[in-house]
């Protein structure tokens, strides 16, 4: 048969064709409708195609098809192609009669079952060429939900989904402990795939991680993987790649319980997403993330270095930012365990970023009261973060002096600081003076309380110590000279607590002697019969 090639075809821009517009048409119903029948003009003709699914080598496949008087070769290698030209082509039974592309490709799709993993993992890979077309998403999810019943099939995944942290290797994967090796082999049994599907695109990876969260997938394992995929693919990629392969994974992880979620993990991701500069939605969701778990971090963790252009030394912004994550539900939703460890991590962290003299005071000050009072149960961590602070920024003023020492809270400050403070000329004179009116009011509440055992003889001994403490303390109060008034309050009440103890102690032998009078007179009467007139 005489070919004559009269039809250009422009694929995508990619490449151009010259066909028969005879044999192409004899098969392709959108050509037939277009050129209808032959004229025999003898005119070459010219077809552009902007949309064409698969380009210039699916378009290829087809032609072949076509010349081939409608016999080809469908492997998982083209299936997706031939189905998808089939489809955009039109080539149903309406046009080629008994040669039909469209419903051979659509018998050899219902075979997938038989498919070998490497068949199936072959045929989704080239399916990801397709993706920006339309019509190719119902073949390529069928190839993503085979892909899934494989893993979740072959996976065998742990009966006790749920036991132990995501930090954790083969035990979170299998309730079998008995040994070590049980536990390695729980894990790749539950990981196998993760190696395979390293050569999907992010698009195709976001369309199996939708269906595995829709299927009831284990939020551990899924996570596991993307972390994994992170890494492979950052490996080796371009900083734009890098950027999106971040990105896709970090929206992905935000969908899955945060629970299930490597902290570990998080902030190796936010090592690279810091120097890929992503977008500011996901870097919102993951700090997110790692702010909702602040309590398992650990000082190495937040001492991140600051951006490129930054003065100071430490990211200082980016731990208020996990602060803010951590009570954005309110200090009601946070367990107080979880709130004192971080109250206790952030005063390691403050003592450390409070030498950098570029650290300004408003930082350093949203640093100490960015959590509430009651996180902590001692301010002794911040009055030394503050003193240090204060040591190195020598040129503040008074006043910015004074919105620093805002806060302590000088109630919770041990009697050891407050001396300190008050010798401390770092501080302001006011500061000193509030630090010893503290002291003052706690000395005031422990004499109440010793005028209150008086009665009491059993707890005189308690008393006598406790004085002895108070004594103690306030005999070690070094005031300044400017501060006489209240040096002559404190010693007054030395004097009291101190009279309060001598009378204690001569009251203490008159009273044990009069308690056990009582007692022995109280167990001779109970002896002695009832006497009846």
């Amino acid at each position: 048969m005489a070919v004559c090639c009269d039809l250009e075809v422009d694929v995508n821009g990619e490449e151009t064709f010259m066909v028969d517009t005879k044999i192409i048409a004899s098969y392709c119903g959108r050509l037939s409708k277009l050129f209808g029948k032959p004229t025999g003009s003898g005119r070459n003709l010219k077809v552009i195609f902007n949309d064409f699914p698969g380009g210039a080598e699916s378009f290829e496949l087809m032609s072949r098809f076509c010349y081939n008087n409608g016999r080809t070769a469908i492997t998982p290698s083209n299936i997706s192609f031939l189905h998808s030209a089939a489809q955009f082509m039109e080539m149903n039974n309406s046009v080629s009669g008994t040669h039909n592309l469209l419903e051979e490709t659509g018998k050899s799709l219902e075979e997938m079952n038989y498919w070998t993993w490497s068949e199936l993992l072959i045929a989704t890979k080239k399916c990801q060429d397709l993706l920006p077309f339309p019509n190719s998403t119902g073949i390529l999810e069928k190839f993503v939900d085979s892909l899934i019943g494989r893993i979740t099939t072959s996976g065998e995944p742990s009966p006790c989904p749920s036991t132990s942290s995501p930090d954790s290797s083969g035990v979170r994967l299998s309730c079998d402990t008995r040994s070590t090796e049980s536990l390695k082999n729980s894990f790749s049994r539950a990981t196998w795939w993760f190696e395979d599907l390293l050569v999907l695109s992010t698009n195709l990876v976001g369309m199996v991680f939708k269906s595995m969260v829709s299927q009831k997938f284990d939020h551990v394992i899924i996570s596991r993987f993307l972390f994994y995929y992170q890494k492979s693919k950052c490996y080796t990629g371009t900083s734009d790649e890098k950027r999106e392969v971040v990105e896709t994974v970090i929206d992905m992880l935000y969908i899955l319980d945060w629970n299930s979620v490597s902290f570990k993990s998080l902030f190796g991701i936010l090592r690279v997403a810091l120097n890929c500069n992503i977008r500011k939605c996901s870097r919102t969701k993951l700090e997110s993330m790692i702010g909702s778990q602040m309590d398992q971090a650990t000082l190495d963790n937040l001492l991140i270095p600051s951006p490129y252009g930054m003065n100071y030394l430490y990211n200082v912004n980016l731990v208020l930012r996990f602060l803010k994550a951590f009570l954005h539900g309110g200090i009601s939703q946070v367990f107080p365990i979880q709130l004192r460890k971080v109250a206790s991590l952030m005063d390691f962290y403050i003592a450390e970023v409070s030498p950098d003299p570029c650290l300004k005071p408003s930082k350093f000050l949203a640093l100490a009261m960015a959590l509430p009072d009651s996180a902590r149960e001692s301010y002794d961590g911040i009055y030394r973060a503050t003193d240090m602070y204060l040591e190195v920024h020598t040129g503040l003023s008074k006043e910015e002096k004074m919105k620093i020492c805002c806060a302590l809270n000088y109630e919770k400050l041990s009697a050891e600081a407050c001396i300190h403070l008050s010798q401390n000329k770092n501080f302001p004179s006011k500061c000193a003076v509030q630090a010893l009116m503290s002291q003052q009011v706690k000395l005031k509440s422990l004499l109440k309380a010793t005028g209150k055992t008086k009665c009491y003889i059993d707890s005189s001994s308690g008393v006598s110590e406790t004085s002895k403490q108070s004594v103690l303390y306030a005999g070690k109060l070094d005031l300044p000279t400017d501060n006489d008034k209240l040096r002559a309050h404190l010693q007054g009440m030395q004097w009291r607590v101190t009279e309060l103890e001598r009378v204690c102690l001569k009251m203490q032998a008159p009273m044990t002697k009069i308690m056990k009078s009582r007692v022995s007179n109280h167990r001779t009467s109970r002896s002695l019969p009832k006497l009846c007139s």
